[in-house]
């Protein structure tokens, strides 16, 4: 009798097909997790732009863009590319710099479900679009 060593087709195919299942579970969990962390992240950048004007706005009397609040070192050089931790973040300046409201929205439905706005009340909420928003929470505050 021959003295065999390794695996069967069979066995390896099985071991494929567990490996398989697992991660079927795995990886709509870890995408969950990994949109969890980039919402909790994109609240705290917001605060920091919040945090931002008002010290510009402190300093000159008037609110800043990105450029100047990067410009004055209030941001760090992550916001010179607007796109990280899954989202964009945007200033809008208007009524003679007097006024502005910062965005972050989502890139992908794989990396965020929700959108975030500010305005000078520095109050950070739910996007106004029902489908980038929680069920029934468009426009409120984030807890």
């Amino acid at each position: 009798m021959k003295n065999r060593k390794g695996f069967s087709l069979l066995e390896l195919l099985i071991v494929v097909a567990i490996i398989l299942i697992i991660a079927t579970i795995a990886i709509p969990s870890l995408l969950r997790s990994r949109q969890s962390a980039n919402e909790s992240a994109a609240v705290a950048n917001m605060r920091n732009l919040n945090t931002a004007q008002v010290s510009y706005s402190s300093t000159n009397g008037t609110y800043g863009s990105m450029n100047d609040l990067i410009g004055v070192a209030l941001l760090d050089d992550r916001y010179a590319n607007p796109n990280f931790n899954g989202y964009r973040f945007t200033i809008t300046l208007s009524g003679n710099f007097r006024d502005y409201t910062a965005y972050a929205n989502g890139l992908s439905s794989n990396t965020s479900r929700y959108d975030y706005y500010s305005t000078p009340g520095f109050v950070i909420r739910y996007t106004t679009v029902v489908a980038r928003a929680p069920s029934g929470m468009n426009g409120d505050p984030v807890q």
